[in-house]
């Protein structure tokens, strides 16, 4: 079965953004502008910089997509979503929450829950709303 990839706009960032999430998770970064694409001659000469498409391969064969909005296209940032990470260990969980939230915005500080030993939600620096997990606790769920 297919694994779901999230896939974030950006509008003009998105190759600050991508650095800063490969550095921080430990990814292998791809990057593809505008310019480099087979649509470069169809693209507006002050959108050529921006990234078509981004890919960046996390350990456990996850994967973040992302792009700037095309040229002529509308940006509304990113809402509606959280991407949520489940570490084994809450030392490396919290380094990352930490990571994430320099230079963003803390919305439930890291700690304690019941499904997981530590837990907790930031907005990073680039508007990314983040769900971080640390040693996740079986909890009985209804189906």
């Amino acid at each position: 079965m297919p694994q779901p990839i999230p896939y974030l706009a950006f509008d003009g960032n998105c190759a600050d953004a991508m650095r800063f999430y490969a550095k921080v998770l430990n990814g292998k970064l791809d990057m593809l502008t505008f310019g480099q694409s087979p649509m470069s001659a169809q693209t507006p000469k002050d959108a050529l910089n921006r990234i078509m498409h981004a890919r960046l391969a996390l350990e456990g064969n996850g994967s973040l997509y992302a792009g700037d909005c095309p040229p002529g296209m509308p940006f509304h940032g990113i809402h509606g979503v959280s991407i949520t990470l489940n570490y084994d260990a809450v030392g490396t969980a919290e380094h990352v929450f930490n990571a994430l939230a320099d230079g963003g915005k803390v919305t439930m500080a890291f700690g304690p829950t019941f499904w997981a030993k530590r837990f907790g939600m930031v907005t990073d620096k680039f508007g990314c709303p983040w769900i971080i997990n640390g040693e996740m606790i079986d909890v009985q769920m209804q189906s």
